[in-house]
């Protein structure tokens, strides 16, 4: 399959690139739905990106942490690159996460190209020892990879300075922004300065909770695992940074407060088995997450769907 038709072709563009466009919205992150026998869910996995696309999502990334990333077997990742670029059409881009060891990262690129993906977010290496140089060979060559695809380097990593962010894309155009994910606005800030404001799309990689204080410093876009259970939530609080709104934007914030709070306890023990567990409490997928996550204990179980009956209300 080739990319989709969303994608501008080479030469001369009229207009504002796309693939910036989508970036500087609400990425979503979808969850990836197991069945009881521990599979991959796939029935659950379409139902649940149509029910992010009616309600006007407009960016997904599959194969996200969100999505349980790590979790995934080779052949997972690459049914839900299937799937949600399948579900997506014309609708929405497609980010697809990609990462591990460099083979494997490069691989799984080539196939979210081939897929017909528009960009693809590069997971900050899991390794004990990443160099700044080491740092970029590795994003250069999964850039390089695929020069059709625009490319989201995921930072994660406080040490890494803002030049090298700026090294990486001096030789890689395809580079056109960054899912920023240090808890730190200050630092964020000097980051984005350093490797050049406006040259790349700055997504606030830390979802709602950080949201206000990233666009306040240059973000105009973040991602979100909450926008999974409440779409029109995550896509107001968008609508209001967006516009300036800080009031609104911070309205929504309190209203999301405690559930990112039980997200990002113990280290983020929980993150996705709360939003997990949130879909069950709605009828749209299993509580089921993956080890090295485990289920909510009851009465945890029993705050989150007391938060999401309060959404629905």
């Amino acid at each position: 399959m080739t990319a989709s038709a969303w994608v501008p072709g080479p030469g001369p563009r009229p207009g504002p690139d796309p693939r910036r466009t989508a970036l500087a919205d609400v990425v979503a992150i979808p969850v990836t739905p197991f069945a009881e026998d521990g599979s991959l869910d796939r029935p659950a996995h379409r139902a649940l990106l149509r029910r992010l696309l009616d309600a006007g999502v407009r960016t997904l990334t599959p194969n996200g942490n969100t999505g349980e990333f790590y979790a995934l077997s080779p052949q997972e990742r690459r049914v839900v690159t299937e799937q949600t670029v399948a579900e997506a059409g014309e609708r929405a881009a497609v980010v697809v996460g990609v990462g591990h060891d460099l083979a494997t990262a490069t691989a799984d690129a080539r196939h979210a190209a081939d897929t017909g993906a528009h960009l693809v977010m590069v997971h900050q290496p899991a390794h004990p020892y990443v160099s700044g140089a080491g740092w970029v060979a590795y994003h250069r060559a999964v850039a390089e990879a695929v020069p059709g695809l625009g490319v989201v380097p995921y930072v994660r990593d406080p040490r890494l300075p803002g030049a090298r962010l700026a090294e990486l894309a001096d030789g890689c155009p395809n580079v056109l922004g960054v899912k920023y994910a240090v808890p730190d606005a200050v630092r964020f800030a000097g980051f984005a300065r350093d490797a050049g404001l406006e040259r790349f799309v700055w997504v606030a990689g830390l979802a709602e909770p950080y949201a206000p204080s990233y666009f306040s410093a240059g973000a105009t876009g973040f991602t979100s695992g909450l926008v999974n259970v409440a779409p029109r939530l995550s896509l107001a609080m968008h609508d209001a940074l967006r516009a300036g709104d800080h009031a609104t934007a911070m309205t929504v914030w309190e209203r999301v407060r405690r559930f990112e709070e039980l997200r990002a306890a113990d280290g983020s023990a929980d993150n996705v088995a709360v939003v997990k567990e949130a879909l069950a409490a709605l009828g749209l997928c299993r509580r089921d997450v993956r080890p090295p996550s485990s289920v909510l204990p009851e009465r945890a179980r029993a705050e989150v769907a007391g938060i999401v009956a309060g959404w629905v209300a």
